[in-house]
């Protein structure tokens, strides 16, 4: 069995609707900090971050403390937009209407983004902290509570979202502090 610690990143510069990739902000940094100690009596453990600069920026923090390269899994990157030629206004708005839904309603390349996602975390079999996204902390919650919905709760920037996963199955044990964000 292994105990799984899902932190959505930091606060970021910039939304969904305003930048690709945008970094963390200083607050973004201080939460970053923040976490890490927080976190750093667990480990150290393997470190996973997303590929996108808020993700990474976010575990540097605990990598160092550790001593750790984060390995860097595109399965738990953000929702990947429909179409990389929409304009982040078009971006935003898309985001907004698909997290109002359910998977079921899922275009075929989102459901199987999402059945990647759980795939890989369902297969960690040792303990590990991976620095993630609004979205993909859903994911892995969803899956956990047999729940279809595409927002399952609102993580928190910084937030740790814990679950165990044993025998290729996702089991949350303790849901990351909610907030009011913006999703980015």
């Amino acid at each position: 069995m292994a105990r799984i610690y899902m932190v959505r990143h930091g606060r970021a510069e910039a939304g969904f609707g305003d930048a690709r990739d945008p970094g963390l902000d200083a607050m973004g940094k201080e939460q970053a900090r923040v976490t890490a100690k927080r976190l750093a009596d667990i480990g150290p453990l393997p470190i996973v971050s997303s590929p996108l600069k808020r993700a990474r920026e976010t575990a540097a923090p605990l990598a160092e403390l550790w001593k750790r390269e984060p390995l860097i899994e595109e399965a738990v990157a953000e929702i990947p937009s429909q179409s990389q030629s929409q304009s982040l206004a078009e971006r935003v708005e898309w985001l907004k209407r698909f997290m109002a839904g359910s998977w079921r309603e899922a275009p075929l390349a989102l459901a199987q983004w999402r059945e990647n996602a759980i795939a890989a975390l369902a297969a960690l079999d040792e303990d590990t902290v991976i620095f993630s996204h609004f979205i993909a902390i859903n994911v892995a919650a969803g899956a956990a509570l047999a729940d279809e919905r595409v927002v399952v709760f609102s993580p928190d920037n910084c937030s740790v979202t814990i679950f165990e996963s044993e025998g290729g199955r996702l089991r949350l044990i303790e849901q990351g502090h909610e907030a009011v964000t913006k999703v980015n």
